[in-house]
């Protein structure tokens, strides 16, 4: 189970002292679906980053089933199974889709295999399989590929930093069917970053973060109501859910 205990991030600005993250405590159970919601600049991306290593907090403790795991780097904690998206995907210039999955799963798949990670994702493997890693994707194409990478990696837990972003409508919903997917196959834990109700909407459990600090967390059916406002708003979700 991935944990933080007491998990802070302050800067200095003009001068000034500014805690991004204010002593957060959080649990995040084996093979579950959490989003992870609040306001913008309320600190949940900065969280997802101290999560994956790219940030140090300034004080407080991550752990990974009970080793402390706060002081190592991206690349020790990729080993150790964390996985992180970014909230717009890295481009690479003369590489091809199949080479980035093949990175991924860290071994030399066929072409077979890896068209297998492109369908699981919506997309049509023959289409995409020698494309570049560049501008000529879209961002929808871009995020349906960095996912295939995550599950060709195949780590217990995948962190997702507003995956929604800069997307056209339609591949957002194409996005929804592929976490949709996720959580019912990858055995693992899922974190997602977001504000869209359609995610929030398929999580088992939802952490609201408003001004760096965790101000509501539970199951589904408990927060969702709260943040849409009505009871009634939660039986509408529950008729789209089944």
């Amino acid at each position: 189970m991935l944990s933080v205990r007491n998990l802070s991030l302050g800067v200095r600005e003009n001068e000034e002292d500014i805690e991004i993250i204010k002593n957060i405590t959080l649990d995040f159970p084996d093979d579950r679906f959490i989003a992870i919601t609040g306001p913008n600049g309320g600190g949940k991306s900065t969280l997802a980053r101290l999560i994956a290593g790219i940030r140090t907090p300034s004080a407080g403790q991550i752990l990974l089933d009970g080793q402390d795991i706060t002081a190592l780097s991206v690349t020790e904690r990729a080993k150790l199974g964390i996985s992180f998206a970014f909230q717009q995907p890295v481009r690479f210039k003369g590489l091809q889709v199949k080479d980035l999955i093949r990175i991924a799963a860290g071994k030399d798949l066929s072409i077979v295999d890896a068209c297998e990670y492109l369908s699981a994702v919506g997309l049509c493997a023959r289409d995409y399989i020698d494309r570049e890693i560049n501008a000529s994707l879209s961002g929808g194409e871009l995020k349906r590929i960095e996912i295939a990478t995550v599950l060709a990696r195949g780590t217990r837990i995948s962190v997702f930093d507003e995956p929604e972003a800069g997307i056209d409508l339609w591949s957002f919903q194409n996005l929804i069917q592929v976490f949709k997917k996720m959580r019912e196959t990858v055995k693992g834990t899922i974190i997602i970053i977001s504000h869209q109700e359609r995610i929030l909407e398929i999580a088992d459990s939802i952490v609201v973060i408003s001004g760096g600090e965790v101000t509501d967390e539970g199951p589904r059916d408990a927060i969702l109501p709260k943040l849409l406002g009505t009871d009634a708003a939660l039986q509408a979700c529950d008729r789209v859910l089944s």
